[in-house]
């Protein structure tokens, strides 16, 4: 069991920080380039489907209290990983600090679910860009072929299959564009986030435009919290907690810019602004949007892959519409590159220390990119968000979110204890406090999803621990070293006295 929850050491992991060559990540970003990939996972599905979605489902208006609860939670994270972040400025965001904390075998718990949050989450938006692709085509009097389906059983219960080939594509174009290299995918991104962000507060500045000259009628806020169905997570208090859980995936985009530690220029400086700077900026603009969108548009008519082009339909601004549209293409489409690129960095780093295959860690001799692991990761998230329903897959990033959150906050408070030494260029306030809250608050809203949800997180562990015992312990590096003989004493002569 104590070989199970060997630590990488720390010496190893600095050395990794400061190699270079063409074997190794290019260091191009700097910390407006990492707002941007904070702000262009964070705005997106969350914000252009989530939302309206989570309020028609499970919070009513009240949804505008999930994002609250869910951005304090983050709020909490988001301050254990900037320490990490400053401390440990190398590609695997969670895994890499699990690794030095608590041992192996918890990184790789935390790195195969690393793998499930960015696939399901990157699958979700993709979802959504297809989604929004169709109505953004119909609005102006064009039409994609239907979806191919087609009707299995399974376990007794027929079910309908629908093959999504427009989020199967979309996820092909964003691999390319993430092969091609970090900086350019970085550049991709920060136009887009401009202009997703200027769409946003449109919505915004047209709504509380249209509420104030009308005296804020229309007014769906009444019940603010509606009563619950009797049925766990079916609003009330019950349906809050449970959209915050659902809504949280909407955060995770500040997770993911800690897997690109390795490519920024100042780690130890940007990396806390990259990723309190982009939460800060869109747990602000969440709030808004969440708010007047169900003031202006009944709950119950949110479930919809376009809420917010519906909301902006209300207002009577017809020609904005086509720019929501338009802006929720370009944001769902960074959120992708970004959740693509996370889970490539992962496995990146899983595959350096021996964990997962070699093939996972080549890096482009070119682009100066592990081009192989984003292929295979690109060609794996295309075949979920082509059969795999939206209602499955935000969900199930969710969950996987949240326990990334739990473990890093506890690797705080190990890290504090048994490595106090080591320079920390961003300190988490009020330690065990902040850390402890962290832990309270992720685990509240593991506890909120779906018991579906907690099953498929539990069967996804059980595939991960059977691949960590056929093959990643065998090849692990820091097992290896373990391992190694201790050199035999030197044979000494026989003397006289013998």
């Amino acid at each position: 069991m104590g070989h199970l929850l060997a630590k990488k050491p720390l010496s190893t992991i600095f050395s990794e920080a400061q190699e270079s060559g063409e074997h190794c990540l290019r260091r191009a970003l700097g910390s407006l380039n990492l707002i941007t990939l904070g702000v262009g996972a964070i705005i997106g599905a969350g914000i252009f489907v989530i939302t309206g979605q989570a309020a028609a489902q499970f919070a009513g208006p009240a949804i505008v209290i999930s994002f609250v609860m869910a951005g304090i939670a983050c709020a909490f994270a988001g301050l254990c990983y900037s320490e990490f972040a400053s401390m440990i400025p190398i590609a695997g965001s969670a895994y890499t600090y699990s690794y030095a904390t608590l041992g192996e075998l918890i990184a790789w718990i935390i790195g195969w679910d690393l793998i499930l949050e960015y696939a399901f989450g990157a699958a979700t938006v993709a979802v959504g860009w297809s989604g929004h692709l169709r109505a953004f085509l119909r609005d102006l009097g064009m039409s994609l072929p239907p979806m191919p389906t087609s009707h299995i059983t399974l376990f007794g219960t027929p079910l309908q299959l629908k093959y999504d080939y427009v989020g199967f594509l979309v996820i092909l174009v964003i691999t390319t564009i993430l092969v091609i290299g970090i900086k350019e995918s970085a550049n991709f991104t920060t136009g887009i986030v401009i202009l997703k962000v200027a769409v946003v507060c449109m919505f915004i500045a047209l709504a509380t435009a249209f509420l104030v000259s009308h005296g804020w009628k229309p007014n769906y806020w009444h019940p603010f919290i509606p009563p619950n169905t009797g049925e766990r997570g079916q609003y009330g208090w019950s349906g809050i907690l449970r959209g915050a859980g659902v809504v949280f995936f909407a955060y995770i985009g500040f997770d993911a810019v800690s897997t690109a530690a390795q490519e920024a220029k100042n780690p130890k400086k940007d990396m806390p602004r990259g990723i309190l700077g982009s939460l800060v900026i869109c747990t602000i603009l969440y709030i808004l949007v969440a708010g007047l969108l169900t003031h202006l548009v009944p709950y119950n008519q949110l479930n919809v892959p376009d809420p917010v082009v519906v909301g902006i339909r209300t207002t009577g601004h017809q020609w904005a519409t086509f720019l929501v549209e338009l802006g929720a293409l370009g944001g769902l489409a960074t959120v992708m590159l970004v959740m693509l690129l996370g889970q490539s960095r992962v496995f990146y780093s899983m595959s350096r220390d021996g964990l997962l295959w070699p093939w996972a860690s080549k890096i482009h001799s070119r682009f100066r990119t592990p081009y192989l692991s984003s292929i295979v990761v690109g060609v794996f998230v295309a075949i979920l968000a082509t059969l795999i329903p939206l209602s499955v897959l935000d969900e199930m990033t969710s969950v996987g979110t949240l326990l990334a959150f739990v473990l890093v906050s506890a690797g705080v408070m190990v890290m504090r204890k048994t490595h106090p030494e080591v320079n920390r260029p961003f300190k988490t306030p009020l330690v065990p406090l902040v850390p402890i809250l962290s832990i309270l608050a992720s685990g509240t809203l593991i506890v909120s999803l779906s018991y579906w949800t907690q099953l498929r997180l539990i069967v996804w562990l059980v595939i991960g621990l059977i691949i960590y015992f056929t093959y990643g312990r065998r090849h692990s590096k820091v097992q290896q070293a373990l391992q190694l003989p201790t050199p035999p004493e030197p044979r000494r002569e026989p003397s006289m006295a013998d």
